[in-house]
């Protein structure tokens, strides 16, 4: 696309014949022309990208646990025939889930899920629900000493904040 922006005097086209101003008019109408058609040419563009672009995240969001639901199959896949063998073997039972439940927190983890282990660690009331207090002289105050249910986050951002018990400061003695 030709880019003439040069300035012309008025007076300038009074010397020019009139089948030279007539070639520059047809000139100017042809680059208006090939501009106005780039023009739409580039906003079909921009519009096809931006169908695109919207056709691509829905199909992210449709399709994006695909691989996490790849890898709980092995988990359905075992409870299915834990269910179907049904033994009456409590020990049998208790390492079928056990081992359902491995595959369950293997899988959760390839997709960032991390399982918070506080015992033992400071209370943190971002990562940490308190459900009780208890006092004792065997762990110092705020300590984590027992959960009662787990916490979860997703690489860092919590989904479920570990239900904790923590520990206090022993109570004085009574005197009798």
């Amino acid at each position: 696309m030709n880019q003439d922006t040069t300035l012309v005097d008025d007076d300038d086209f009074g010397a020019l014949p009139a089948e030279e101003l007539e070639g520059r008019i047809h000139e100017l109408q042809n680059q208006l022309g090939a501009a106005k058609d780039e023009q739409v040419r580039l906003l079909a563009e921009m519009d096809n990208q931006r169908k695109r672009a919207m056709r691509d995240v829905d199909a992210a969001r449709k399709y994006g646990v695909e691989k996490l639901l790849n890898d709980l199959m092995p988990v359905c896949d075992g409870l299915e025939m834990g269910l179907s063998q049904g033994g009456s073997d409590p020990a049998r039972l208790r390492e079928g889930m056990d081992l359902t439940l491995k595959l369950l927190l293997k899988a959760s983890e390839q997709h960032g899920l991390t399982r918070l282990k506080p015992v033992g660690e400071a209370f943190n009331p971002e990562w940490h629900q308190a459900m009780a207090m208890i006092p004792t002289a065997e762990k110092p105050a705020g300590t984590v000493i027992d959960v009662f249910q787990t916490g979860y986050r997703l690489h860092e951002r919590l989904i479920r904040p570990a239900m904790v018990t923590v520990a206090a400061d022993p109570l004085p003695p009574e005197d009798a």
